[in-house]
């Protein structure tokens, strides 16, 4: 990993699409190049949160603090303020003698700094794995996987909505956390490589791997849709505006008035007249769609769970029954052994009898 030598916030500049707000202009010295890139304040506070769940621990320096008020943030003596503060909230991650920090990747991919193939402190050491810490890795991983899918659903939101800045933001958000999570990922199976070294039980370890397997299925999905879906959806939603409030209580209204017919093969039970929930009332009818296909790829992707879990439970429940089979025959075994026994027990008992 490149090492950085110098960072500063040489300016700032006020923009005002999608809405008014303010990006700082950063610049980066390493031995051999120097860059520059721009960066708002929410972005400054998404690194801060990320730096202090990757590494357990506070960065040695706070954010300088939020302004609530509106006309605060656009005030030229605030803004020189933060501009300084965020200028400091860099350069004491860099200088510090603490460097687990500065050497995780999204701390590196903020600053946009090349990567080699130097490993980064943010990983973990498989060795340090216990069974009940593996686990709980496992669980952050899973959670990480929500993460990515609801920065991917919001940035598909906002793309239908025409919010084209603050998508790529969700998008570049959702990419961050999954390079971690393939990071991790693979820290995880190397963790398990070594539990199992160290004499875990074989049904547990095919459990563990089965939950490894699944995890990468999700990595898989989720890289389609951060690039996939995407694509689709920017294709789609030119020269498109979403619906007004007026269409959609028109469209609500018609279909209240008159019964619902349409054939719905994915819903289980009464069919019930479409209505507004949160995450739909933002969307237009191509972004309805669009979550819609979602909803499904999430379905079938469960059933193919569920349809995993099953075939695992047939395999067992096969190899209960031969186990029992098995067991019946050494039962009959020991059975005629032991009639056996018994007569030739008779037998004797009537000899000592007769010689007495």
């Amino acid at each position: 990993m490149t090492a950085i030598h110098a960072v500063r916030v040489i300016g700032y500049e006020q923009r005002s699409k999608p809405k008014t707000h303010v990006v700082y202009h950063i610049q980066v010295q390493t031995s051999v190049r120097s860059w520059q890139l721009w960066r708002r304040y929410s972005e400054f506070v998404e690194l801060h949160n990320e730096l202090r769940t990757m590494t357990s621990s506070e960065p040695p320096v706070s954010l300088p603090p939020k302004h609530p008020l509106s006309f605060s943030r656009q005030n030229p003596i605030i803004i020189e303020e933060r501009q300084s503060g965020l200028e400091r909230y860099l350069r004491e991650i860099v200088a510090s003698k603490d460097s687990r920090w500065r050497e995780t990747r999204v701390f590196n991919e903020f600053l946009e700094v090349p990567f080699t193939s130097h490993a980064s402190v943010d990983r973990p050491s498989s060795q340090q794995f216990t069974l009940s810490s593996w686990l709980d890795e496992h669980s952050s991983l899973q959670a990480l996987v929500r993460d990515v899918m609801a920065d991917i659903t919001k940035r598909n939101s906002l793309v239908d909505m025409g919010d084209v800045p603050a998508s790529q933001a969700s998008n570049v958000s959702a990419k961050r956390k999954l390079v971690i999570l393939l990071d991790k990922l693979g820290i995880l199976a190397k963790g398990l490589e070594e539990l199992s070294n160290q004499g875990l039980a074989p049904g547990e370890l095919q459990r563990r791997n089965d939950m490894i397997a699944r995890l990468q299925d999700d990595c898989e999905r989720l890289q389609k849709m951060v690039s996939a879906i995407r694509s689709t959806r920017q294709v789609g939603v030119i020269g498109q505006t979403p619906s007004s409030q007026a269409d959609r209580e028109a469209l609500l209204s018609s279909s209240q008035s008159k019964p619902y017919t349409m054939n719905v093969s994915r819903v289980f039970g009464a069919k019930q007249a479409p209505e507004e929930t949160e995450q739909t009332r933002p969307l237009d009818n191509h972004g309805l769609l669009g979550l819609q296909k979602l909803q499904m790829e999430q379905q079938d992707d469960q059933v193919a769970r569920l349809t995993t879990i099953l075939r695992r439970q047939k395999q067992l429940g096969t190899a209960i029954s031969q186990e029992i089979e098995e067991q019946n025959e050494l039962l009959d075994d020991l059975t005629r052994s032991v009639d056996v026994t018994a007569q030739k027990l008779s037998t004797a008992g009537k000899d000592l009898r007769r010689v007495g």
